[in-house]
């Protein structure tokens, strides 16, 4: 099991966490996603860390950027 954070950075409400969730829970492997929206922090678990490239684009998809 993988366990991988990220900054995300333009969330600001719960809309934008729903989003976020969405998008980044599409990618193959990815198990569950964490978003605290105050602090901007996406935690990503699954079967293997996804390549950041895939977390990249599905955040940009949802809308934001991904920082870190």
């Amino acid at each position: 099991m993988s366990e991988t954070t990220y900054t995300v950075t333009g969330m600001t409400c719960d809309h934008c966490v729903r989003s976020v969730t969405e998008e980044v829970a599409k990618i193959d492997g990815v198990t569950g996603v964490r978003v605290d929206l105050p602090t901007g922090a996406v935690t990503v678990t699954g079967s293997r860390e996804p390549a950041a490239a895939d977390v990249r684009a599905a955040v940009e998809e949802a809308g934001y950027t991904l920082t870190a």
